[in-house]
């Protein structure tokens, strides 16, 4: 959106200033600060679980991660109204940070990871698959209002993964082939409010989707960040710098991104967000002030005042519980809505999320959401400013496709989730990197949805996923029926798609003196 309508800007003026109760979250004051739960971690879909059947209430809605403290905070209110659910005691357990007003603690990983192709979307598979080892150390501190975690990993399946940035396979050190930090990250925590400097994965969406304008598709780079976070109110700003690119003529443009985030409770049943996502791009760019400043609107810096601008997405986030056992989710987001008989013929860039979850008797749970994004979205006239990162997208990482999926949530023993799935993908032949239409007549040509033959992926699946001891599985496979295979019109493909992660661990942690 490298011109916002004064008119869209002003809606999303109001509905920013739109009232709002503020009052102090609850939470226990005589704590240290707490680290964030990572999305991979394999506790987390139990917790999400519990969420999506209305057992638990939902620490920081439409935003993740969050911190170890604000899940227990949640558990802790659902163990009283729901005693003896096995899984709530469980998690209750596993997410306690030490006892010590400052503490330590370090944990150790090994084992192994198996899959059919390298790249972790099941359903646009890529890469070679392999059997691969595994390893991970956690380390993690908090001293007064500092958290600081340092999460690394040996994980040989990067290597082959289009989607990841670093060396890729055939370096022949073993020092340099696999490692990763997933989480790294220091976080100053002075009551409501917090700075962060590092990188962990963020998803700003419904559970289970890949975020829009934000999201763990691609792999975490280092930002800085604030947030504001109330019981009623939540704000959050992120600033992170892109990876260089070159433009026709050889030279080198600089590129920044930067979110804001507003979030409001506007009843215990009604949460809502608004957000916005900018790529900023050029030759002497830098981090300007304006993109930064998370009490703006950004859709307003990019419009008035300046000459340089930034390519900008605009979403908003909504959920209803309807009942107690019944959730309506919905995330809308706009690059541009256009009128094709104008002078440039651009069609409409958007995405859009519409989902359901609720409970299925005592203690199993469903959840279903439909997805689309339009055959242009996250693409702009300018390639620098497209809404990606060395051609992995910010948010989402595919354009030009629908999807539905259905999938139960069975927990077992009160520590396993089994996840029986259904999907079905439909995918055309417009790719979010490849480049914009240049003219009037190609732009007519596009459509909004569906460039070319259409691909239909029929996806039956199983996923597992949980801790028992030292044991940890993560675990999806599923058949895929495929026809218009790659796009090409009477192809079929029928084949097994799946990865299973297995590791054995141990940690310690004390008192930090």
């Amino acid at each position: 959106m490298r011109c916002a309508r004064p008119a869209a800007a002003a809606a999303l003026m109001l509905i920013a200033a739109a009232p709002a109760r503020v009052t102090a979250q609850e939470r226990d004051a005589t704590r240290p600060p707490s680290p964030f739960v990572s999305l991979d971690d394999p506790e987390l879909p139990l917790f999400e679980h519990l969420v999506a059947r209305g057992d638990v209430d939902d620490p920081s809605p439409f935003v993740r991660p969050f911190r170890r403290s604000d899940a227990v905070r949640v558990l802790a209110t659902a163990d009283s109204a729901h005693p003896g659910n096995p899984a709530i005691a469980h998690l209750l357990g596993y997410f306690a940070d030490p006892a010590e007003r400052q503490w330590w603690r370090a944990g150790v990983q090994a084992g192994g990871e198996a899959y059919t192709h390298a790249r972790r979307d099941p359903l646009r598979p890529a890469g070679a698959g392999d059997v691969t080892a595994y390893g991970e150390i956690r380390l993690e501190a908090a001293a007064g209002p500092v958290v600081a975690v340092s999460r690394l990993l040996d994980q040989p399946r990067i290597q082959r993964d289009p989607d990841w940035t670093g060396i890729q396979r055939g370096v022949p050190n073993i020092l340099c082939c696999g490692w990763r930090y997933p989480d790294a990250y220091l976080d100053l925590v002075l009551g409501p409010a917090s700075v962060f400097y590092g990188q962990t994965a963020r998803n700003w969406g419904p559970w289970g989707i890949p975020g829009i304008g934000v999201s763990d598709e691609g792999y975490p780079r280092p930002e800085f960040s604030f947030a504001l976070r109330t019981r009623d109110l939540g704000l959050q700003a992120i600033a992170s710098q892109l990876e260089d690119q070159e433009d026709s003529t050889g030279a080198l443009v600089h590129r920044y991104f930067f979110a804001h985030r507003l979030d409001v409770r506007a009843t215990r049943r009604l949460q809502f967000g608004l957000w916005e996502t900018t790529v900023i791009a050029g030759h002497e760019r830098d981090f300007d002030a304006r993109y930064r400043n998370p009490l703006t609107l950004g859709v307003l810096a990019n419009l008035y005042g300046f000459a340089d601008r930034g390519n900008m997405l605009v979403g908003l986030d909504a959920r209803w519980r309807a009942a107690q056992a019944l959730a309506v989710e919905l995330q809308v987001a706009l690059d541009d809505i256009a009128n094709r008989s104008s002078a440039e013929g651009h069609p409409s860039r958007y995405a859009f999320t519409a989902g359901l979850t609720g409970a299925l008797g005592p203690r199993a749970g469903w959840r279903a959401h439909y997805t689309q994004a339009s055959s242009l979205a996250f693409r702009t006239f300018n390639p620098q400013e497209n809404l990606t990162d060395a051609g992995v997208g910010l948010g989402r990482n595919a354009d030009d496709y629908d999807q539905v999926t259905a999938m139960l949530t069975l927990p077992v023993r009160g520590r396993w989730l089994l996840s029986p799935e259904l999907t079905l993908l439909r995918q055309g032949e417009g790719r979010i990197d490849d480049p914009y239409p240049g003219t009037r007549a190609a732009r007519l040509a596009t459509p909004a949805l569906f460039i070319g033959t259409v691909e239909r992926t029929w996806r039956v699946a199983l996923g597992l996923s949980g801790r028992e001891g030292p044991l940890r599985i993560s675990a999806s496979g599923g058949y895929h029926h495929v026809m218009n295979a790659e796009n090409q019109a009477g192809v079929r493909d029928d084949r097994f798609e799946g990865r299973v992660l297995v590791t054995l661990g141990a940690e310690r942690s004390g008192a930090l003196r």
